[in-house]
């Protein structure tokens, strides 16, 4: 737990210097830097990929990520409605794992965790870096909630085929943990706290989503983490599965709920 909370308070240090210090470029090349690091690990998910099939599928990320910051951007909204309804689909793919999952669905499938992802958050970033900030904690306090209530109230597991720690009372209790946060954020900024309470238990709840979702393409591979980089914490899928899933509904339903 201590290197688990010394990792986190260094990576939200780091993250307000990105945020709030960088120039828009510096962001974008973090951001990218840090899914074609996704990207790496997610290729270790094919079956007996060296490091030159790895590469080449870094590199098929890093051109679709700048092909929609480029000659593709006006695409972008189109591009995240597709990845909300892949993670509908993902939701339904949760309940009847365990499943096969074929080489190129593998492939495919990395691309719509990722690539969405950054589409999403830049465009968050440009219409306001504390809108992020608050899309990322989103994510976060549905993390936190689920953790300490699964630890001390967790009982019926949530979906044992995939995660075996995660149980029902500890979604309950992240969800829980969300709704506060939006009503404390209706209070303070006067929004309709019956629209933002729904949207972000929505945004919560898909965060749940991606979280699952990597899960089921590690087991298949026959990993527990994604990699090492984060001491404590995994690699860098370990660290964004849940945001990858919940920032596209987030930057798709900013103007529904009156965010921007």
């Amino acid at each position: 737990m201590k290197q688990r909370v010394v990792t986190a308070i260094v990576a939200l240090a780091v993250l307000a210097v990105v945020l709030f210090w960088l120039p828009a470029l510096g962001v974008q090349l973090v951001i990218a830097a840090l899914l074609l690091a996704g990207a790496w690990e997610w290729s270790g998910f094919f079956d007996g990929a060296g490091s030159g099939t790895r590469a080449t599928y870094v590199i098929i990320i890093a051109a679709l990520i700048i092909g929609f910051a480029t000659v593709l951007a006006a695409y972008g909204d189109q591009l995240l409605l597709i990845s909300v309804g892949w993670w509908l689909l993902a939701l339904l793919w949760t309940f009847a794992f365990p499943t096969p999952i074929p080489a190129v669905v593998r492939w495919i499938a990395g691309a719509l965790v990722l690539v969405p992802m950054y589409v999403a958050v830049l465009q968050l970033y440009e219409i306001d870096p504390w809108l992020l900030l608050f899309a990322l904690l989103i994510v976060w306090v549905a993390d936190s909630g689920a953790y300490f209530a699964g630890r001390f109230f967790g009982r019926v597991k949530l979906a044992p085929s995939i995660s075996p720690g995660k149980t029902w009372e500890g979604v309950l209790g992240g969800m829980l943990a969300v709704a506060l946060l939006a009503v404390a954020r209706a209070y303070a900024t006067g929004a309709e706290w019956t629209t933002l309470v729904p949207f972000c238990l929505g945004v919560g709840v898909l965060s749940v989503v991606g979280d699952l979702t990597v899960s089921m393409f590690k087991r298949t591979a026959g990993v527990k983490d994604s990699g090492t980089l984060f001491p404590g914490h995994g690699g860098v899928l370990d660290r964004i599965d849940s945001i990858t899933a919940a920032a596209p509904l987030f930057a798709v339903g900013t103007s529904w709920v009156g965010l921007r």
